[in-house]
């Protein structure tokens, strides 16, 4: 019989190689012909190849990607890292003793397995068959190396570590005890920072890691190169060498993945999509919402943000639905001014935001004394659609006489010179996974990131309470307070949670949505592989 039934798995294999091999349609169809297949099964059959080869990856190749922003200050310090740029090349250098899913559920990384008993001491199992690029085995001794360095303030680190003692049990166990207990120990242990380096390292330019990606080039603002690990401990990447730096002008990173010199160009302005989407089948928008955002920040040690008014009107002045709408393109959802976004378990959803009301606004500044004043506002590209924000906060208050200076300032350097430092200025947080770890970055009064410089003691006791129950249901209405607490109290404004968009090419495949945001999480080259 001349039908599909004739065919076996070894003629499906057949032709998706030749798939790979870049034969044409009219070739397929005359290789399955002399092969036995009816013709009507010939559209089936290729189908299910094609979808074969699409979804196996293949190897070979050199990934190049752009990111959105870079800086002299770039580091592969994981203690250090700052920037989603600093984070892809971290994810492709070193590995974490925990990684995320796709559904936000810890998974074992150099780990073995992580068990406790009163979620305070922890036990920590690591693989045996996992070495440094320099050829130096995996011990106890590099992971509490690794986490040691997050309790040394000469260190610098960018996350407030909870630990307080370590113990190598043997050579391949540590015991860490916490300063209290917390059950999110798995999964802060997947966050970025917590990267494990080899024991003694001082010069981190060398990216010696156990990662999928040996260090071949590091030029800090500029790019990184990495070749495949041939002596990694996985299975991947699928990639012979992996390419990435920072395209900050939003046309020219898109325009460099048209015109096919990158592979991905990272987080795309709303304004851009359409231009890649008029391209066709080539390209394809990656889009993942997970909690990122775009946020306004006053400074509540300085003025103006010292003035409560004039925080409180800045509040009512925010038209979200129209930063969603317009500045944004639609791809996002409103924000209330605090950090936990509707994805995660433990979001507030009667915490409602200030609405827009301009009598309201102004109110406060006459209030404050604000009206008629000349107001800088710091804002960039380097925060994701900052400028557009900017702009629609601007026309808003211009209508009840206030008038907001937005300065425009280049997206290099604005991480070190303005973020944190001015008056009133934009950030833009990139997702995490609990409330505690965004408390704990951004809003306790030891805060490294704390952006609007916010203080309260019952705020900081009550991240420690929650940190320890293991009751979820206590835990989830402690975090609703919390929540109210920085929207009512800090000087951050949260407009939206934002859809971040990659762009890429056709040709990338593999790449998945993850919690810790785009780019699959900042750990795409890993993972992905270029169809031939």
């Amino acid at each position: 019989m001349n039908d599909i039934t004739n065919w076996t798995r070894s003629d499906d294999a057949m032709i998706e190689t030749a798939i790979r091999r870049g034969a044409t349609r009219r070739e397929l169809l005359q290789m399955m012909l002399a092969g036995g297949a009816a013709l009507s099964a010939g559209s089936l059959m290729l189908g299910r190849a094609g979808n074969a080869v699409a979804a196996t990856p293949v190897a070979g190749g050199t990934l190049k990607a752009a990111g959105w922003s870079a800086s002299t200050a770039d580091t592969l310090d994981p203690a250090k890292a700052s920037l989603s740029t600093d984070y892809v090349r971290c994810c492709s250098f070193y590995n974490r003793l925990t990684f995320l899913d796709k559904g936000g559920t810890p998974q074992m990384e150099l780990a073995e397995a992580i068990e406790t008993k009163d979620a305070k001491t922890w036990t920590v199992k690591l693989r045996k068959d996992v070495t440094f690029h320099d050829g130096k085995p995996l011990t106890a001794d590099d992971v509490i190396f690794s986490l040691k360095r997050h309790l040394d303030p000469a260190v610098g680190s960018k996350v407030a570590a909870q630990m307080t003692s370590f113990k190598a049990v043997d050579k391949q166990t540590v015991e860490i005890t916490l300063a209290s207990p917390n059950a999110d120990l798995p999964t802060i242990l997947s966050m970025h920072h917590f990267m494990i380096v080899a024991d003694g390292t001082t010069d981190f330019s060398k990216g010696n890691g156990t990662g999928a990606f040996v260090r071949e080039v590091f030029e800090p603002g500029v790019r990184s190169v990495g070749l495949k690990n041939k002596n990694y401990w996985k299975s991947r990447p699928n990639v012979d060498s992996f390419e990435y730096f920072a395209i900050s002008d939003d046309s020219s990173r898109v325009n460099a993945l048209l015109s096919g010199d990158i592979h991905l160009a990272a987080t795309i302005n709303p304004r851009s999509m359409r231009l890649v989407e008029s391209q066709g089948d080539g390209f394809v928008l990656s889009k993942t919402t997970s909690g990122n955002y775009t946020n306004l920040n006053m400074r509540l040690d300085m003025e103006p943000g010292s003035k409560r008014d004039f925080v409180e009107g800045m509040k009512y002045l925010v038209n979200r639905e129209q930063i969603v709408k317009s500045a944004l393109r639609g791809l996002g959802e409103v924000g209330n001014d605090q950090p936990v976004s509707p994805a995660n378990f433990y979001h507030n959803p009667d915490l409602r935001p200030h609405a827009f009301d301009p009598e309201k606004a102004k109110f406060h500044f006459e209030k404050a004394g604000m009206l008629g004043q000349s107001i800088p506002v710091v804002a960039s590209d380097a925060a994701n659609s900052a400028i557009d924000m900017a702009m629609i906060i601007q026309a808003s208050a211009a209508e009840i006489g206030l008038k907001l200076d937005v300065q425009r300032v280049p997206a290099d350097g604005y991480w070190d010179n303005y973020w944190l430092k001015a008056p009133i200025h934009f950030g833009n947080i990139n997702p995490r996974p609990t409330p505690d770890i965004l408390f704990s970055l951004l809003y306790s009064s030891e805060a490294p990131w704390n952006e609007s410089q916010y203080k309260s003691e019952k705020f900081d006791k009550m991240l420690i309470e929650a940190r320890g129950s293991l009751d979820q249901e206590k835990r989830k209405a402690i975090y609703n307070e919390m929540q109210v607490m920085v929207a009512s109290e800090a000087g951050t404004i949260i407009p939206a949670y934002i859809s971040n968009v990659d762009a890429i090419t056709a040709k990338l495949k593999g790449l998945e949505a993850n919690p810790l945001g785009g780019q699959m999480g900042y750990a795409f080259a890993e993972y992905v592989w270029l169809e031939a």
